[in-house]
């Protein structure tokens, strides 16, 4: 029986924000490369995209000795990190079980190691008081009969589109998942929560008893929205998928540190340090947990350049792990230029990204301040002024900071406030000159088909039709260059597109293209979601409330994702 003290059990989840991934298999031994080629794509689907057949993968078993694997070093890496629970991958779509198992393909009974790593992980993560997490994937399974998956099966259509015969999917389900489901619920003590993916033909029913089976079985488990059917216990973002606005329930984002998620030997194109750190701050400010990746080698070790980033994030978290765990989401209805906002009761937390020197103004707070400091030393403290226009209403906070930026990557204010955060409802012009409009503030019309995704993104705009609509704040009259962000979250230009827009307000407009064609795509280390497409500039003509429109005058009938609308950025031209 659940304790009161454990009532909630997300509580913990909600507590941690940030986690370790860990990819795993004997996917490590080809290490992205089949037959002397270089095989495209993540290093754990080289199976399905070399084409292996399963006679010839399950040789892959015999060469996995991972003689260097150290479970105390793994876990001791993520808590260097300031991670607070671990997932691996118990089986992944090839089938392998990374644990002893009843059924035969599995790291003790078919790999000349004969060592239940899971055992390991176990007991090291209990000693250094990390929750341990199993990744495991219920409905693609590429060796067993009646997986979903199986390349050979598939007549063209691809992995998300292929079907399995319900009866002998149902059979893998019966014979296979849920045994194996139960076998990681009742060998290894408490498990933090079960990370179902791909859930493709799996049936709501199907989910469901998924679902139940570990809550019988660990009624404190949590289960992962990929489950299938929206029916886990949290919300999972896309792989790599940033969020763009504030999120209704509770969330998290898998992310890579480089290009993959199983070990490949040539992927060098690792996300710098500034990157994580700011992905992990804008993750916190929407209410979004954070699952990092390392991919291990096949002889047990996690690469260098992870363990380098990961010991810097820790550090940072170091310092600055009050603005992150156990916060909330920021109240603020938009993010800012300079950075982002994450709140406790009676406190926020600025995340300065862009140190702006002496002087940072923030508009659209109204409690008042009690008072504020960097996080940087604990005892730095920040001098605060409040102003208020009672004619337009207009709030103002403007901190005295250091010259130079404390952290090279994000400095923390703490802000101590009077009650709970009350703020502008309304996208605001910031002192500097900029407003941002983010897609989830924007009134949807003219087709049926526009909604906002679950990062905050307009999802369905494959017409003309369309248009999205904001309300906004300008504190006096003025020329504003506009930008249009989209998103690139598919990672594929033909997704995106290129597509003619029009802004208006009032009866100024202006026209242009938005899409992959402002994508940068050959900078090393270059990972972002979202594309700014400049519109040229547009006048307005007065101070107070606007109305901006965006329209589509030609949408790109080739992108399949269709117009995808992260925000606008409006900045006053001096």
């Amino acid at each position: 029986m659940m304790t009161q003290q454990n009532a909630d059990p997300l509580a913990w989840w909600r507590e941690a924000r940030f986690g370790m991934f860990i990819h795993w298999g004997v996917y490590a031994v080809p290490a992205g490369e089949w037959q002397g080629e270089r095989i495209p794509s993540l290093g754990e689907w080289i199976m399905r995209n070399a084409k292996i057949p399963i006679a010839e993968y399950e040789k892959l078993a015999e060469q996995f000795a991972p003689v260097k694997f150290d479970a105390e070093e793994w876990v001791a890496i993520a808590k260097e990190a300031g991670m607070k629970y671990l997932v691996i991958t118990s089986k992944h779509h090839d089938g392998f079980a990374m644990f002893k198992s009843a059924h035969p393909y599995n790291i003790v009974d078919a790999t000349p190691y004969r060592q239940d790593v899971m055992a390991a992980l176990a007991a090291a993560c209990a000693k250094a008081g990390i929750r341990l997490c199993f990744y495991y994937s219920q409905a693609q399974d590429w060796h067993a009969p009646g997986g979903a998956g199986h390349w050979e099966e598939d007549p063209g259509v691809g992995w998300w589109s292929q079907q399995v015969e319900p009866e002998r999917f149902a059979q893998y389900l019966e014979e296979k998942a849920k045994p194996q489901v139960r076998e990681l619920l009742t060998q290894y003590g408490p498990i933090g929560l079960i990370w179902f993916d791909t859930p493709v033909v799996i049936t709501r029913e199907q989910s469901t008893e998924l679902r139940d089976l570990v809550h019988s079985l660990q009624p404190e488990c949590l289960v992962s929205g990929r489950v299938g059917h929206d029916v886990g216990d949290y919300g999972s973002l896309g792989d790599n998928q940033h969020p763009a606005g504030p999120l209704q329930g509770d969330w998290e984002t898998p992310c890579t540190i480089n290009d993959t998620w199983g070990y490949k030997h040539y992927d060098e194109n690792w996300k710098s340090v500034d990157y994580l750190v700011k992905l992990l701050v804008n993750c916190a400010s929407k209410g979004v947990n954070y699952l990092l990746n390392v991919g291990p080698t096949a002889e047990g070790i996690i690469p260098a350049p992870s363990v380098e980033r990961l010991k810097a994030v820790g550090q940072w978290l170091k310092v600055n792990g009050e603005a992150i765990y156990g916060t909330r989401a920021t109240p603020f209805p938009y993010d800012f230029d300079w950075g982002r906002v994450t709140c406790k009761p009676g406190r926020l937390y600025l995340h300065v990204m862009k140190w702006p020197g002496k002087r940072l103004l923030v508009a659209g707070l109204k409690n008042r301040v009690l008072g504020a400091r960097l996080l940087t030393d604990g005892r730095t403290i920040v001098r605060c002024t409040q102003t208020h226009d009672a004619e337009s209403d207009y709030h103002l906070l403007e901190l005295s900071l250091p010259a130079e930026q404390p952290d090279p990557d994000v400095s923390v204010v703490a802000l101590d406030i009077e009650g709970e955060p009350q703020v502008e409802p309304l996208p605001l012009e910031q002192p500097e000159g900029s407003v941002l409009l983010p897609a989830h503030l924007a009134e949807l019309g003219g087709s049926a088909e526009l909604a906002i995704d679950r990062a905050g993104v307009v999802s369905g705009w494959k017409s003309e039709d369309g248009r999205l609509s904001w309300q906004l704040r300008i504190r006096q009259g003025g020329t504003f260059q506009v930008r249009v962000q989209t998103s690139m979250e598919h990672g594929n230009p033909k997704a995106l597109g290129n597509h003619e827009v029009c802004v208006t307000v009032a009866n100024a407009t202006t026209r242009g293209l938005v899409g992959c064609k402002d994508a940068v795509t050959d900078a090393p280390g270059d990972h972002g979601n979202f594309v700014e497409s400049s519109l040229g500039q547009i006048q307005i003509l007065s101070a107070g409330l606007h109305t901006l429109t965006l329209r589509a005058d030609r949408i790109d009938k080739e992108a399949w994702a269709g117009l995808a609308v992260a925000g606008i950025r409006l900045t006053r031209q001096h």
